[in-house]
């Protein structure tokens, strides 16, 4: 063997045994006599000391030419540390070395291999597996493949059984834009890769698998944001004989596993909310519930007091800060200007002190009197040292533009803090929103999903009222699964493809294969697809994904380490029969 053990295990209890350790060259400390190097492997450090009196001539010379990140093999004898180093589990002791073998020389890295790096993010990416060799990326992966393997022992010991689905599948026009494959045995047609295996879960059900999972790559090429990946990772899941309560109770219980399991945190049943309420309290379908500032409509109490920029609006909405009527004016010019950058797009911002003796002091003392701002404080659920942010404008765009500087409030408080987390579900989601632009309605989740059972008979005169039989899976301000109780049979999918604009004929082309499979008896089926990225990051503490990620893709969709995307030759383009036009 290389080594006998790792450079992560030695203690006082090995003293006087003789060992084999393997690894990089963190550093070298080099008194001349004495030479000092700390050996890094996965599972820690090591110190190993050459000395000239006690280490054997050639080898002390071959230590002096150590650089860093060199790969070595270090035979020595464990002894006890005159310096201890009580921030290493093997500060107690260090390795006297008696033979050292370079297993593999190393250039000098382009920055340093150390928790706290000189690399900035994208030097990083395009020297991926130098990263990889820092605690802290080492660490992320090593805690998702935790997460991991905590949820596939959950999963199964609840009877799911893990199914692979092909990666190479047919394009659908509905969701993201898909990343196509050409098929050189089928000229001039294209593969897609997988958004979700959607509909091949929906088969097994068809099938009678009951309880199927699967942790799965899945591809949307979107215009990409920050923080978002062409490819990420589901927990996918899809349950037979199941109603909504079932799904919610199955994976409520996966959630407070892992939280249980992993960060050592006991929760109670999570709250319920509805979409309705969501959207009218935070402003957003993914509230943060971890602290307060929850929106209050003023329309009866701010409107018809002269204040036209109020009078005119459909909706006046704010928020009570507790404890920022201390805020100075620089500060509270700089909350304005930042509603106002183009990302929020606000006109503005009506602010109101609660002074601590009891009066009020705003940015529209000339339109409303003590008493007027008294009932905005009761209205809103205002002590004395609170500060109200008030907004205006259009009902959606202002509530979000105002969900934006509640978060960001609470960003700049400490409010949203990362050992604290608090898990809810959405439900009652519309099952269609009607697009302004195609003049048509668009699923809010997808094509599959079924209405609510008493709404059924609203898809023939309303439509656009009924809420789908769907939810959401919430932590810590972040949505984290998305699911729904499914159409199993024929004639409603086929209403729900007319209503989304489909022609039969474009609807037997797409997805025939799923409207056939219903025809031989479709059981009632439902699921949800947690995001693993997203949600290994939460509990780890963090909410960027890429850090958990081995391999991860910069903002641009590139992979830097890589250099993909790239062109392919000519002769590739001419066996697949195509040809590109750069002009």
């Amino acid at each position: 063997m290389l080594r006998t053990t790792n450079c992560g295990a030695l203690t006082l209890a090995q003293l006087g045994e003789e060992v084999i350790l393997a690894g990089w060259v963190q550093k070298t400390r080099d008194k001349g006599f004495m030479l000092w190097v700390d050996l890094r492997d996965r599972y820690g450090i090591t110190q190993v000391i050459f000395d000239e009196e006690r280490t054997p001539k050639a080898v002390m010379e071959k230590a002096q030419n150590l650089g860093r990140e060199f790969v070595i093999q270090v035979k020595g004898t464990v002894i006890e540390r005159e310096s201890k180093n009580p921030n290493l589990p093997t500060g107690d002791i260090e390795i006297l070395a008696a033979d050292l073998v370079v297993l593999n020389q190393a250039k000098t890295p382009p920055f340093t291999i150390e928790n706290e790096t000189d690399g900035g993010e994208e030097l990083r990416m395009q020297y991926r597996y130098l990263d990889i060799r820092r605690t802290p990326v080492r660490e992320n992966l090593v805690f998702r493949s935790q997460v991991s393997l905590a949820i596939r022992n959950y999963l199964s010991e609840n009877g799911f059984i893990d199914v692979e689905t092909p990666y190479l599948i047919k394009s659908t026009p509905e969701g993201a834009r898909d990343f196509v494959v050409p098929s050189r045995m089928n000229e001039g047609q294209f593969y897609a890769l997988p958004q979700s295996p959607q509909t091949f879960k929906q088969l097994l059900m068809v099938g009678g698998m009951d309880k199927y999972f699967q942790i799965v790559k899945c591809f949307r090429d979107e215009d990409l944001r920050a923080d978002r990946q062409p490819e990420f990772t589901q927990i996918d899941c899809e349950m037979t004989f199941v109603e909504q309560e079932d799904v919610l109770q199955q994976f409520e219980g996966l959630l407070a596993h892992l939280l249980k399991e992993i960060k050592g945190v006991t929760t109670g049943p999570f709250p319920r909310m509805t979409y309705a309420e969501a959207m009218s309290k935070y402003g957003n379908d993914k509230p943060d519930i971890r602290f307060g500032m929850t929106f209050t409509e003023l329309n009866d109490l701010a409107k018809d007091k002269g204040f036209n920029v109020f009078d005119q609006q459909e909706l006046i909405v704010g928020i009570a800060v507790p404890g920022a009527a201390s805020y100075t004016r620089k500060q509270i010019d700089k909350l304005i200007d930042w509603v106002k950058r183009p990302q929020i797009g606000a006109n503005g911002l009506v602010w109101v002190k609660c002074n601590e003796d009891g009066t009020f002091k705003s940015s529209v003392d000339k339109f409303y009197n003590t008493e007027d701002l008294a009932a905005w404080a009761e209205s809103m659920g205002a002590k004395a040292g609170d500060l109200l942010l008030v907004m205006a404008g259009p009902s959606h765009k202002t509530r979000t533009q105002l969900s934006a500087l509640r978060m960001e409030l609470a960003e700049q408080m400490g409010l949203r803090k990362a050992n604290e987390f608090a898990p809810l579900w959405v439900v009652d989601f519309p099952l269609l929103e009607w697009d302004e632009e195609t003049d048509r309605f668009h699923a809010m989740h997808h094509p599959f999903t079924a209405p609510k059972p008493e709404q059924l008979e609203l898809l023939d005169s309303a439509p656009g009222t009924v809420n789908a039989n769907a939810y959401d899976l919430v932590l810590n301000g972040n949505e984290i699964g998305g699911g729904s109780i499914r159409i199993h049979d024929a004639e409603t999918q086929e209403k729900m493809f007319s209503l989304l604009g489909f022609s039969p004929e474009e609807a037997k082309a797409q997805f025939g294969f799923l409207m056939e499979a219903f025809q031989y008896g479709a059981p009632p089926h439902g699921g949800i697809a947690l995001g693993l990225d997203r949600l290994v990051a939460i509990l780890g503490g963090q909410e960027t994904i890429r850090d958990f990620i081995a391999f991860p893709k910069n903002n641009s969709g590139r992979d830097l380490m890589i250099d993909a995307p790239s062109t392919i030759d000519n002769a590739q383009l001419e066996e697949l029969r195509l040809k590109l036009n750069l002009d």
